[in-house]
């Protein structure tokens, strides 16, 4: 067994199976201590790594595609400070940590598990029921039936609607997107037979997010209604883009000069890990990869 204890969280392997539990700091971020204790299958990680920093060093787990449904209903747009699979480790703990990352590896090698993606998801999502009020309104979710409702910022034309009852039967795709600069975020619903091309401050089936401390929680809901959704493997799933907003759907997502710098940065700090062999070549090749598509 190996364990790491850490202000930022507790991570133990058994062999079989990871068990991650956020802290009690402060720093930990909303959405991880909702979220509460995470079972990951060694069968769900695609890999894991440690890097060191001047402050703090960070482990990190990579899942195989598809194996959680927040991960999916996300798509990838967790921060660090929210995502589960990351953990902040201390200078005087960074022994324990490559410790950590040898047994994992020992592990996932020893089970010879695949790193390509899964067909199925092999984490079962946040707990329901759950509600969340955030941005233009309220989501809640009793595992069967989606509420939203709307406050007094809501836009005349989408509250004048009342609130909205959806079925997980009738919903074909969900999303989580974070506000972003200038523009703001969204949890939208693509309904059978109800699709429109309203952006989320004027569609019925979405709640509209400002950037605000609890934006995040709503991606737990998009995580749940996820985990109830056929899988994107299926062939019959719906593509999970047209849970965008139309001018998401037209324009390529094209970072800006401040996101092109950070970019830059982290293909430096990438090589730098190699280069030290924090990252093996394999990892390295991945998380250049994953860089350069985001360039």
């Amino acid at each position: 067994m190996a364990e790491i204890i850490q202000k930022d969280g507790t991570w133990v392997f058994d062999g079989d199976a990871l068990r991650l539990t956020p802290g009690r700091d402060k720093n930990v971020s909303l959405l991880r201590r909702t979220l509460g204790e995470l079972v990951v299958p060694l069968g769900a990680l695609a890999g894991v790594s440690f890097e060191q920093g001047r402050k703090n060093g960070r482990l990190r787990l990579r899942p195989r595609d598809g194996a959680d449904p927040l991960l999916q209903a996300t798509g990838g747009r967790l921060t660090e400070p929210h995502d589960p699979y990351q953990l902040v480790v201390e200078p005087d703990r960074y022994g324990v940590a490559e410790y950590f990352v040898d047994e994992v590896r020992n592990g996932l090698l020893l089970d010879q598990v695949p790193s390509d993606p899964v067909t199925a998801y092999l984490l079962p999502g946040p707990s329901v029921p759950l509600s969340v009020s955030a941005g233009d309104g309220t989501a809640s979710f009793d595992g069967e039936h989606v509420r939203l409702e709307w406050n007094w910022k809501t836009e005349d034309a989408k509250a004048a609607a009342g609130a909205r009852t959806l079925a997980v039967a009738d919903i074909e795709a969900v999303a989580w997107h974070p506000a972003a600069g200038l523009e703001n975020g969204w949890l939208r619903f693509t309904v059978r037979n109800a699709s429109t091309e309203a952006p989320p401050k004027y569609d019925p089936n979405s709640v509209e997010l400002w950037g605000f401390k609890k934006d995040p929680l709503m991606a737990l809901v998009a995580a749940a209604v996820q985990a109830r959704l056929p899988h994107p493997a299926d062939a019959g799933a719906t593509d999970p883009r047209q849970v965008e907003p139309p001018s998401v759907l037209r324009q390529p997502s094209v970072p800006d000069e401040d996101d092109h710098d950070a970019l830059l940065r982290r293909l430096r700090e990438l090589g730098e890990l190699h280069r030290a062999g924090v990252l093996t070549e394999e990892e390295f090749t991945m998380a250049k990869q994953a860089v350069l598509k985001r360039m």
